[in-house]
């Protein structure tokens, strides 16, 4: 009895020290960050490392885009909409063991809207005012004008809180509040994080996490095959996608990023300054064929310009059906013939191959095309700078970026008062079901004008072992946030 008790116990000591290591992971990345700061450069890759791993701000995106309490538990705004007040929480430090308050807000607002500020997104900070601490727990920020937006502002990534005793080894060795703390980096090849044993919040259920470095969608599907990365959250070979769906040991996780993806019209050039030629391209377009033919099956179809992940969304897609006898009849109500319109291409996937599949649809309703490969400085200066073009094929990445429509000099030339008017209210609103209302309105207002043809919001296609739960399925921002992944039996 003695003997069989003590094999039973060193079986279930064996099991718990197997369960115990599956508390590390390894997460595959295409692209390696140039550093480690994202309160000073742009490259989406520093936030999918360190986006409420290692730093948070005072608000945060939740998988649904939606905007969560993060440094700041609650905030309020005072009655015409220019005084925000921040309730900081109590008791969190950062990895060095400094206590985080009221003070380093205010020193990581107003470096990020200092006049030397190397900040990517400085439009966020743009309208405050000030930013005084009535206490170490409470924040008051005085913008300039209303904005009903600036909760949403302080959640992105360049407006994470840093302290003034680190923040000048940020770049190399980040200091944040996070769940995790920065362990090394071996350039070229990976990061590790480790879990902060003193974070103020729950504790994630990781011990490490390391984000590997590969490039090539070869050796990244090799990688994941041996077991080398246990996830990929965004895969870089689509192609490749349908071996690891075949696969039980893999799950496929699809969800959608920021990226609506467009076929551009200058609306301020004839013909296309005519609502019904617009109407009549976008009648004209198949959005499956570009999706299944230029994205290998991944994208979520798009009637407006807006995220079907968020809670705003409105799905218009039928306003602009695939119909090309409808986009014949409008062509002729409008009285256009032998019309050849220039198509200008980046040079993503997306684009070019996409612009293939359109050129030959809207060859099928009598619209010849002149098809024009760009590289990006080129399409930075003569499409989005220079408006000199036709059509062009892009993915605005930016999240809740339909105020773009709203600037008559923006590349598309979209020029609509009351469109401009709702979205100055949308910026002064702040109450959440106006905001709402106000949103769909906003999609609605340009899907009725044919703003531009709407294609697809951008997959987000990622790979992980099947027993790991807890990744995004969307990206609602570009992160990697593992606060809430764990391996499951």
């Amino acid at each position: 009895m003695t003997k069989l008790f003590t094999s039973a116990a060193a079986i279930a000591l064996i099991a718990g020290s197997a369960f115990a290591q599956q508390d590390t992971i390894t997460i595959g990345m295409q692209l390696e960050p140039p550093n480690l700061d994202p309160t000073g450069g742009a490259a989406a890759a520093i936030d999918e490392v360190v986006y409420s791993n290692i730093f948070e701000g005072l608000t945060r995106f939740g998988p649904d885009g939606s905007i969560q309490p993060g440094l700041a538990s609650d905030w309020s705004v005072n009655d015409d909409g220019t005084v925000y007040t921040f309730t900081l929480r109590d008791g969190v430090t950062f990895h060095d063991g400094s206590a985080m308050d009221a003070e380093d807000v205010i020193f990581s607002l107003d470096r990020a809207r200092a006049e030397d500020s190397t900040n990517a997104q400085k439009a966020l900070f743009a309208g405050i005012e000030s930013v005084e601490a009535p206490d170490p727990l409470t924040v008051e920020v005085t913008l300039s004008e209303p904005n009903g937006n600036f909760p949403f502002n302080m959640a992105w990534g360049d407006a994470v809180i840093v302290a003034p005793e680190s923040i000048e080894e940020a770049a190399t060795a980040p200091v944040g509040t996070g769940p995790f703390t920065f362990t090394e980096w071996v350039q070229g090849d990976h990061v590790t994080i480790s879990r902060n044993d003193a974070y103020w919040g729950e504790a994630p259920a990781l011990a490490t996490a390391t984000f590997k470095f590969i490039s090539d969608g070869n050796a990244a599907f090799a990688a994941m095959m041996a077991g080398d990365v246990d996830a990929f959250p965004v895969f870089p070979a689509p192609e490749l996608i349908s071996q690891f769906e075949a696969d039980p040991r893999f799950t496929v996780i699809e969800g959608s990023t920021e990226g609506e993806t467009i076929l551009g019209m200058n609306n301020a050039l004839a013909p296309l300054d005519n609502v019904k030629v617009r109407r009549a391209i976008s009648h004209a377009i198949n959005r499956q064929d570009i999706i299944d033919g230029a994205m290998f099956g991944y994208g979520t179809p798009i009637g407006t310009h807006f995220a079907p992940h968020n809670p705003d969304y409105v799905d218009l897609t039928d306003m602009s059906a695939h119909d090309p006898e409808a986009a014949k009849a409008l062509l002729a109500e409008a009285g256009v013939e032998n019309l050849t319109l220039r198509l200008m291409l980046p040079p993503p996937t997306y684009a070019r191959r996409g612009g293939e599949i359109i050129a030959a649809q809207l060859r099928d309703v009598g619209i010849e095309t002149e098809i024009s490969n760009l590289e990006w400085a080129q399409w930075l200066e003569q499409v989005f700078k220079g408006k000199d073009f036709d059509l062009t094929i892009v993915s605005h990445t930016e999240p809740a970026d339909i105020n773009i429509y709203a600037r008559p000099e923006y590349y598309f030339q979209y020029d609509n008062a009351d469109f401009q008017a709702l979205i100055e209210d949308l910026a002064v609103e702040s109450d959440p079901a106006k905001r709402s209302e106000m949103n769909k309105t906003a999609q609605r207002t340009i899907a009725e004008d044919y703003v531009n043809g709407y294609l697809f919001q951008l997959a987000k296609v990622g790979v992980a072992n099947a027993k790991i739960e807890g990744l995004w399925e969307n990206a609602p921002t570009q992160a990697n946030d593992l606060t809430e992944v764990r391996w499951v039996d």
